[in-house]
């Protein structure tokens, strides 16, 4: 059996040393107790700093490192599809390069699966222990409303550390969709998960690249990627203001013929005016958003553009584009 470790990569030069440290004995462990080789691929991200040199030295030190550098920074989404293009493992993992995902949790999520009764086995965390508290509270919310509006079960504090078996990797493959948001498509294709928590843990070193701003850009992808629920909100929105402009029309007109004042309770109007005006442009704003995605999707771009494989593999050369600099 082979193991395929997927490490998305960006700007991770003062951690790649540490997680390489930590990996190395996890995979002989892997080896000894369950008889799984090991395969790790990084995948490079278009990093500006010296990640891809140490990648070049961890691929030349050690047989089981690989490694994918893109020609520009596509997103981690895009680093996770090719990692599970280019992997060719039976078994696959995906997980961070900043040890916040422990790979001492590797050993138990090995044993979890080779009981035979799972698919998946995924990791959340148990607490948000570290994490601000702001950005605690909207995690919450967003994944009380994405369960609440999608039919893809998303559990909260899910990460995206998970160990599948190839039959799991093969069903995400077949989502070709641009904009990609991977805790959705994980509980879309179902198959049997296990869920195992853990403690949160703070990056080893470095800094982290998820702003609150690429957050908050990233939960609006996920709610429209994987529910229509804006959509029929923003339509309920537009009915309900009719009847309410119809409703006061009428009170108006009544208003006056009894007491001939159609003068007065202009910034009552004034009020309703700029509301309904606000709430148009949300809608407005909601189907734009739709219509974007829409745009993108039909554009057919690749999802992303190697720069150099160490090691390519001629199935995958067929499936992505990678430039020929001869």
């Amino acid at each position: 059996m082979l193991l395929s470790i997927i490490v998305p990569c960006y700007n991770e030069e003062s951690v790649l040393p540490l997680f390489y440290d930590a990996i190395r004995p996890i995979a002989d462990q892997l080896l000894a107790e369950h008889a799984w080789e090991s395969e790790i691929v990084f995948v490079d991200d278009g990093s500006r700093d010296r990640t891809v040199e140490l990648l070049r030295d961890f691929a030349q030190r050690d047989a089981r490192m690989k490694f994918l550098s893109f020609s520009r920074n596509f997103g981690k989404e895009a680093a996770m599809l090719a990692g599970l293009e280019y992997c060719r493992g039976d078994y696959i993992v995906i997980m961070d390069a900043d040890l916040q995902h422990p790979p001492a949790l590797l050993p138990k999520m090995a044993e979890i699966m080779c009981g035979g009764d799972y698919d998946c086995v995924a990791t959340k965390r148990s607490s948000r222990s570290g994490e601000p508290p702001l950005r605690s509270w909207f995690a919450r919310l967003f994944y009380r409303i994405i369960n609440k509006l999608s039919d893809a079960e998303i559990v909260d504090g899910a990460c995206d550390f998970r160990l599948m078996k190839r039959s799991v990797v093969d069903a995400i493959l077949r989502m070709r969709e641009y904009n990609r948001f991977s805790k959705g498509i994980f509980g879309w294709v179902g198959f049997r998960i296990y869920w195992l928590p853990f403690e949160n843990v703070e990056r080893a070193a470095g800094e982290t690249k998820w702003s609150f701003w690429k957050l908050f850009r990233y939960a609006i992808d996920g709610i429209i990627n994987f529910s229509t629920a804006p959509m029929v909100i923003s339509s309920v929105m537009g009915v309900l203001f009719c009847l309410l402009a119809f409703l006061w029309m009428i009170f108006i007109i009544v208003k006056t013929i009894i007491w001939g004042d159609p003068v007065a309770g202009w910034p009552t109007l004034a009020c309703l005016l700029l509301f309904i005006g606000g709430s148009l442009h949300i809608s407005l704003g909601i189907i734009g958003q739709y219509l974007g995605k829409a745009y993108m999707e039909s554009k057919h771009r690749p999802h992303y553009i190697v720069r150099e494989v160490s090691a390519p593999l001629p199935y995958y050369e067929e499936r992505v584009y990678v430039p020929d600099h001869r």
